[in-house]
């Protein structure tokens, strides 16, 4: 079974988090910026190397400006049942 890092669940939520950096005109060198992390630290979360914990979204959203609960029922959304962890 792969690791729940590779799933198509897990590649829509990089997807969607992706999109909202792009939509906020953010880089990834601007995004680490602000958070106060290098560049390979968003290039590894947006390559799907690193896990995202539940208070780094946040952090991250809030640095796009974006809304953490609307950008989860995107993700919502957009996954379809039964979903593979």
């Amino acid at each position: 079974m792969p690791k729940s890092v590779f799933t198509d669940a897990y590649k829509t939520f990089l997807d969607v988090l992706i999109q909202a950096r792009k939509d906020a005109g953010v880089t990834q060198a601007e995004l680490a910026e602000r958070l106060g992390k290098p560049q390979p630290w968003v290039s590894n979360i947006e390559r799907g190397i690193r896990r995202v914990d539940v208070i780094e979204f946040i952090a991250i959203c809030h640095v796009l400006r974006v809304q953490p609960d609307a950008t989860i029922s995107t993700i919502s959304d957009r996954l379809s049942p039964p979903i593979s962890i």
